[in-house]
């Protein structure tokens, strides 16, 4: 009982990695600083300008650190740190004694958040600047809850959406009924629950989640768990036993015409890129090629938006590098998640950075239904 205790009292969250710490604090470093020069510039006094650094800084965490927080988002942010502010002037010309003052401010904050659907534990600091320092305050009259706190949240909140989407994380969060990667209007195929946003509230409501985890989230997190549930029921299986070995391979100087040969002659979805010493440095898939080819064609692979194609591009012009990939030890089951979500039509086996095989999509399916058969 007493470990048991002890473990309680231990961190309740998993390591962070460590370039997932650097992302954080670095976001929130250029946030800050943007946030801090242009309120300075506004505010009338400098000293008022830099008063609600504390304020921010905590906003800072929650934006850059657990930006898919309910609690981060930008009608949480800028509502909730602006109307705790308007909220605690209110108290503070109604309340003088400090004792009283302080808590009712909080207090009041937190409900008027809870109301407005704006929960943002800043405002609380928010709150509680206000109460403690009424008179400097004042300086600022009634633009204070404008200038510089929804001002500063909102550039705090303009970062944190520049930054996320340039190091590949999403802020604002994405809704339950946003478009999937492939721009329809289904969801997902990883999150095809067959659960509604109604009963998916539901849940999070009936074990009091609302706050700190939204519906897409929820059904990211459940689409997760049957992925790694459906994969414990692929045994032992390794990907060395389903990859495709015969590989047909490309150069980075290979011309964009020869690559879009090799694709309709094989019916391949992706092809490797190698060094001439055999190394592996990148993968085309057909999108790719759709998307990145500017060369003039007599078949189906023309730019039908734009200009006439340029000729001379080649296969390294247009590769993917940050692709997933596996080795040949790997569990089948590690490849269900990077394949499920219809960005990635292959994943390279490496070994000592030499590409020995491929799965694709059709290797992992042909996979599954020989083990949903017993087989191997």
């Amino acid at each position: 009982m007493i470990r048991r205790a002890l473990r309680s009292l231990g961190p309740a969250i998993p390591a962070g990695r460590p370039a997932e710490a650097l992302r954080a604090g670095a976001g929130a470093l250029i946030g800050l600083l943007a946030a801090g020069a242009v309120v300075v510039a506004a505010s009338a006094e400098m000293h008022l300008g830099l008063f609600l650094i504390a304020p921010f800084g905590a906003s800072a965490v929650l934006i850059f650190a657990v930006p898919s927080s309910p609690l981060a988002q930008p009608w949480s942010a800028v509502v909730g740190n602006t109307a705790s502010a308007a909220v605690a002037l209110v108290v503070c010309a109604l309340i003088a004694d400090p004792m009283l003052r302080i808590p009712c401010a909080v207090g009041a904050a937190i409900a008027t958040m809870i109301a407005l659907r704006a929960l943002h534990p800043p405002g609380g600091a928010v709150a509680m600047t206000v109460a403690l320092s009424p008179d400097l305050i004042a300086q600022g009259g009634l633009w204070f809850p404008l200038c510089p706190v929804a001002l500063g949240t909102a550039i705090l909140v303009a970062a944190g959406m520049i930054y996320g989407r340039a190091t590949g994380r999403h802020y604002p969060f994405r809704q339950f009924d946003q478009s999937n990667p492939q721009g329809t209007a289904d969801p997902p195929p990883a999150e095809r629950l067959g659960l509604s946003e109604e009963e998916l509230e539901g849940i999070l409501a009936r074990y009091r989640q609302s706050l700190n985890l939204g519906v897409e989230d929820l059904a990211r997190l459940i689409a997760a768990a049957e992925l790694t549930a459906a994969g414990h029921r692929t045994g032992d299986g390794r990907v060395s036993q389903i990859m495709s070995r015969d590989l047909v391979t490309i150069g980075p100087r290979t011309p964009l015409h020869a690559v879009a040969q090799l694709f309709l002659r094989h019916g391949f979805t992706a092809l490797p890129v190698v060094a001439p010493g055999g190394d592996w440095l990148g993968v085309i898939y057909q999108r790719h090629l759709l998307a990145g080819a500017r060369f003039r064609r007599t078949g189906p692979w023309r730019r039908a938006d734009g200009p006439a194609p340029r000729a001379g591009r080649q296969a390294g012009q247009i590769m993917q590098r940050d692709v997933p990939v596996a080795s040949p030890d790997m569990p089948i089951a590690a490849l269900l998640p990077q394949m499920a979500d219809g960005r990635c039509d292959a994943v390279p086996v490496l070994e000592e950075g030499r590409i020995v095989g491929i799965v694709t999509r059709t290797d992992l399916i042909a996979a599954l239904a020989r083990l949903s058969l017993g087989g191997v």
